[in-house]
């Protein structure tokens, strides 16, 4: 009967998984950004949905959560808890915070007996703002992105592994461009309109372990970076007694490579219920293959709106490059305090973030982009060890940030941010899941890119939510 439950249990988790993993790819980017079109495009948050809410803290973030595998009866009144600290999310930006997963030992042989296996999935929803100062002009996008799913695995004590897939950055936007063309004498040509538009991006998909002792831990990710760049620029003169073809000029480039990043974390415990750890991340600075396709060509339009080619000026295919990724470092602190049974525990941490953009090139080009830098401060209020009521089992997080993006377009583009978020438990009514956790994360976040002296500054809300399943797993049962 033990054994039929446990099955059970492991269908629920990989059903949550493969629903999670299918919704979120069923999720498209319908954002436009002007400010994608250089570099590699916007970057997606760096940590996951449970670090958002904290600003995006996530140098000294190991995962942990004061977590319940809570009895609830029909009335989701509490009627029995089992309260634990443990790892129930993947800090996927410091591998080394792997070393916390949970692993039971055999009071005896010292063997791993369980494991607490997490799930960690998160899906964004957006809505972008684009505001020309000093003028009434804005539009409004919005875009559903897929956010990142990681798995967790404790291998033994103080070691673990994790593997799973995000997004690093986005391109997408389309602009129109109306304007009179002149010679170079300033004689009237015509009158043209100019479609300027761009897509593509970058996923990395990583395997990682982080291992060490009880208060130092190191850890590294390897993975495959891959994405594409496609611009576009069509332009169509505007005349009504005179037909002529179109221009397109296209780059299409893909580009990948294997990719490295490794960090570190040390834990000083301050007294019985404080902890201070610090934390260390980030990639050096690594090559891309590239290969590019290249297409300038003159069209007309037939009846049903496609492209037919009347002259060719030039097409290049498979053209090999490179694409240089740059390197990027975090480094913070978190200050972990313990909750009591009646009296909330707290976390407080901060991050500074730097990117060296200016060794990014692309095809031998340097591209409008600069070092980039950003200060991020984050808190969380813990539940209660013993809640009486669903509200002391509920967390609450807060953040900010600040700093300067990597695009400089003219000017130097501040960045500005707020966070807030929660986590929701989900309570059992059977006691067969009493080794189960789960948690709902709800983060939203507002963000501003640019100012007055800017020529668009764009305001950002995003919501994102995130699922944290953890189970114990591998247990060596004698009776069945």
């Amino acid at each position: 009967m033990q054994l039929a439950k446990l099955i059970l249990l492991k269908h629920k988790f990989f059903s949550l998984l493969f629903f999670f993993i299918f919704a979120s790819l069923l999720l498209q980017a319908q954002d436009n950004s002007p400010y994608s079109r250089y570099g590699l495009g916007n970057q997606f948050p760096r940590s996951n949905i449970v670090g958002r809410g904290m600003g995006g803290v996530s140098a000294a973030y190991v995962g942990t959560y004061l977590g319940y595998a809570a009895i609830v009866d029909q009335n989701n009144v509490i009627k029995d808890s089992a309260a634990f600290t443990e790892v129930t999310s993947v800090n996927f930006n410091n591998p080394a915070s792997f070393a916390s997963f949970q692993a039971n030992l055999e009071q005896r042989s010292k063997k791993v007996s369980s494991g607490r296996v997490i799930l960690d999935v998160g899906v964004s929803f957006g809505s972008r703002t684009l505001t020309e100062p000093n003028t009434p002009n804005s539009f409004t996008s919005g875009d559903a992105i897929f956010s990142h799913v990681y798995i967790g695995i404790p291998i033994r004590r103080n070691w673990g592994l994790a593997f799973g897939l995000r997004p690093l950055t986005s391109i997408s936007y389309d602009i129109v461009k109306t304007e009179r063309l002149f010679n170079s004498t300033g004689g009237n040509i015509d009158s043209a309109a100019t479609q300027f538009t761009g897509s593509g991006g970058t996923f990395l998909p990583t395997i990682g372990t982080g291992f060490g002792t009880n208060n130092l831990s190191v850890g590294f990710n390897v993975g495959y970076l891959f994405g594409k760049k496609e611009i576009t620029t069509r332009r169509a003169f505007i005349n009504d007694s005179v037909t002529y073809a179109a221009s397109n000029h296209t780059t299409n480039t893909s580009f990948g490579n294997v990719f490295f990043n490794a960090g570190v974390q040390y834990k000083i415990e301050l007294n019985s219920r404080s902890i201070l750890r610090l934390g260390l991340s980030g990639n050096w600075k690594q090559t891309l293959n590239g290969s590019q396709n290249s297409l300038r060509q003159t069209y007309v339009r037939n009846s049903a709106g496609e492209e037919l080619q009347v002259d060719s000026v030039l097409l290049q295919v498979g053209v090999d490059g490179e694409v240089i990724y740059p390197a990027s470092y975090t480094a913070g602190f978190m200050f972990d305090n313990a909750a009591g049974d009646k009296t909330r525990g707290w976390s407080l941490g901060a991050d500074y973030v730097t990117d060296r953009w200016e060794d990014y090139r692309f095809y031998g080009a340097k591209d409008l982009v600069q070092n980039s830098w950003e200060v991020r401060v984050g808190t969380q209020l813990h539940p209660v060890k013993r809640p009486t009521n669903y509200g002391q089992a509920v967390s609450y997080r807060f953040g900010g940030f600040f700093g300067s993006d990597y695009m400089n377009v003219g000017n130097k583009l501040p960045l500005f941010g707020l966070s807030f978020g929660v986590g929701l438990p989900l309570f059992s009514h059977t006691q067969a899941a009493r080794s189960q956790y789960s948690v709902l994360n709800f983060a939203l976040e507002y963000s501003k890119r640019g100012n007055d002296q800017n020529k668009i500054r764009e305001d950002m809300f995003r919501l994102s939510l995130g699922l944290n399943f953890t189970d114990l797993w591998f247990g060596k049962r004698k009776y069945d």
